[in-house]
């Protein structure tokens, strides 16, 4: 739920659900490889890319949509496996500029049953971690009509906010942005538990490097990470960062033309506000944030529960967050 504002984005119309799941069409496989900052890493994560040509979903996908992949075989019931929607990594024109190789963010699934303790390997994301360039895959979709680029990118600036594989839809949209020769303000702040984890690090970097309106902040949650003024601080999460570069980002954010893309780990919206409702004028941040007055007496004891209820985003904020 969200509540109304001024300055909302305009956001495109969207085709959804061109292929549907129990009609899946065939994608190829041309590029599967790794996307995390080293080859010493604490977890598996790949950058893949896929062949739509052909079919319905060929220059058919917004940057920030998603796809459903229907992994082959049958679950321990005897069914077929559910879909999975797994983010596009690509700007709308993909990565050959034509809307036709579309490119996603995996994570191997790899655990221990608790109550067993034996290996469970998460049947979609392995699959996919397999798949080498030729091999064939089955795809649906596309998925998503809010979690998308304003029809005007040069009306607003962005903050994009991630986690994990939640990086998958802002290199998308960093991407196109750059590319289509937005000049507004784009920072995004990602989060990973080392910097090794780190995802498409090296190419945000160049991208900072390139552009004087993107900005490139990380958050590492068990590592030292460094301040704004060079100094060393402690292990920090996405939250963190915003507080402690806050001087930097309150420009941004007290424009009432920024907008606020969060996704990954469900929780870090939660953090994300509680820093926001603690800084920020009153008037900027009614832009984002419909907070009851009781809510506002202990900020530091808000929930997840509280959210859509008593701390409602407006429209613009754009949430995608997972368990």
């Amino acid at each position: 739920m969200s509540v109304t504002t001024t300055n909302e984005p305009v956001l495109p119309e969207v085709k959804m659900h061109l292929v549907r799941p129990k009609e899946p069409v065939t994608a190829v496989i041309t590029k599967n490889e790794p996307c995390t900052n080293g080859r010493k890493t604490a977890t598996f994560v790949r950058h893949i890319e896929f062949d739509v040509s052909g079919t319905p979903l060929e220059g058919e996908c917004l940057v920030g949509q998603s796809v459903g992949v229907v992994a082959p075989g049958e679950d321990a019931r005897g069914r077929p496996h559910q879909v999975r929607l797994y983010s596009l990594a690509s700007a709308t024109a993909g990565e050959d500029g034509a809307g036709k190789i579309l490119s996603t963010t995996v994570k191997r699934t790899i655990d221990e049953h608790w109550e067993t303790g034996e290996l469970f390997l998460g049947v979609a994301s392995n699959y996919l971690c397999n798949l080498k360039p030729g091999d064939e895959m089955q795809v649906c979709g596309p998925s998503g009509k809010r979690f998308l680029l304003p029809t005007d990118s040069n009306a607003h600036d962005y903050l994009f906010c991630a986690t994990g594989t939640g990086i998958a839809p802002f290199r998308g949209m960093v991407r196109e942005l750059l590319a289509g020769g937005c000049s507004r303000r784009i920072t995004l702040v990602m989060g990973s538990p080392y910097a090794t984890d780190l995802l498409y690090h090296d190419e945000f970097t160049q991208f900072a490097a390139a552009h004087d309106n993107f900005t490139y902040m990380t958050a590492i949650s068990r590592e030292a990470n460094t301040g704004p003024d060079g100094a060393v601080l402690g292990p920090m999460y996405v939250q963190d960062r915003v507080r402690a570069d806050f001087d930097a980002l309150q420009p941004q954010l007290e424009s009432d033309a920024n907008l606020i893309y969060i996704c990954g780990i469900a929780g870090m919206e939660l953090g994300i506000f509680q820093e926001m409702a603690k800084r920020m004028s009153e008037p900027a941040l009614e832009g984002y944030l419909a907070i009851d007055p009781e809510a506002k007496v202990n900020i530091d004891e808000w929930t997840r529960k509280m959210l859509n209820r008593q701390v409602k985003h407006t429209r613009r904020v754009m949430l995608e967050v997972y368990a």
